[in-house]
């Protein structure tokens, strides 16, 4: 008796396909997979046959939640709210899935260790981790996903992680020597998250750059890299304004200025702005922040490298260089 074939207009199943070919969905998920698993060649065919005739094609999520195994890339982070989240992950998620592997992303917030987030969750074994949140070490994403292939994106690397470093302070001379090559003496600066170890470096590198330009730093003040936080610490810093305003993230540069704006003080004339991470909206006219940034592809191609093949990623990890962007602000 010869099977139907799928209802018009719905999705045919690997159910469907092992009926075409005339063997058990079993051997379907064996033929399809991308790993090397049992099947003899006269059954693959078969079931390659009647998948393209179907139009079947194999959901990666489906079948990474399915087996826990291979097609699932862990994405860890603090939020996902930023602007320079924005411009990284929508790209980073594309290439991810032109893998054939999916995407989970967690989203640890203000937990001071991932595993408090993740004590009670199920937890997959994936192919691979990879770490941008400040709280994650690499030790405890091996533990909690059960993988060695984790790359860490956060500073937090150990003798036994992969890791990607993006090297700030070079983007960073640029733009103190820019400053002051505009005349100038005083500053302001407009800190991220202390708790991450990137933005640790961060600041060392902008008092480093000061110090040895002649930029007499006159007040720090803690933000989140947000828009919010921006336009608090502009409240600080227009009751004493100095002749420039570094901030570690375009938001927060972004906060300043329509705050300061707000109160009759306007960049470049009044003092002059400087952001972090050269993000896609800081270059509209309404902004067009003078920043530092590095280019994305290029982390996003060294991060495919490493999915690919983490075997061979370099053990000394990548070095992606910033650079500076100047801009009306500056």
């Amino acid at each position: 008796m010869t099977e139907k074939p799928p209802r018009e207009g719905k999705r045919p199943t690997i159910a469907d396909v092992a009926r075409a070919a005339g063997v058990a969905p079993a051997i379907v998920s064996r033929a399809l997979s991308p790993d090397r698993r049992p099947v003899s060649l006269e059954k693959k065919e078969r079931v390659l046959k009647a998948a393209a005739e179907l139009g079947y094609h194999q959901n990666p999520l489906a079948r990474g939640l399915a087996t826990k195994s291979i097609d699932l890339v862990a994405v860890i982070i603090n939020y996902l709210s930023d602007l320079s989240d924005l411009d990284l992950f929508d790209p980073l998620l594309d290439a991810i899935q032109s893998l054939g592997k999916q995407a989970i992303l967690i989203r640890v917030g203000k937990t001071k260790r991932i595993d408090d987030f993740l004590r009670n969750s199920l937890t997959y074994h994936v192919h691979a981790a990879l770490v941008f949140s400040d709280f994650a070490d690499a030790g405890e994403v091996r533990d909690l996903f059960h993988s060695d292939n984790v790359l860490m994106l956060n500073g937090r690397f150990d003798a036994e992680s992969a890791h990607i470093h993006i090297d700030e302070e070079r983007g960073i001379n640029e733009l103190i020597h820019h400053a002051r090559g505009r005349g100038v003496d005083s500053a302001a600066l407009v800190t991220g998250r202390a708790s991450s170890l990137v933005e640790e470096a961060r600041i060392k590198a902008y008092r480093s750059a000061c110090a040895a330009a002649g930029v007499r730093l006159l007040i720090e003040i803690g933000g989140d890299y947000s828009y919010e936080s921006g336009t608090k610490a502009a409240l600080t810093i227009a009751g004493q304004l100095p002749d420039a305003v570094f901030c570690t993230s375009d938001s927060m540069a972004m906060g300043v200025k329509d705050s300061l704006g707000r109160g009759g003080r306007h960049a470049p004339n009044d003092y002059l702005l400087y952001g972090f991470d050269a993000v896609d909206k800081g270059n509209f006219a309404a902004y067009d922040i003078s920043s530092v940034g590095f280019d994305r592809s290029a982390l996003i191609a060294g991060i495919l490298a490493y999915l690919k093949a983490p075997g061979e990623f370099p053990p000394a990890g990548l070095e992606i260089p910033t650079r500076f962007m100047a801009r009306s602000t500056g």
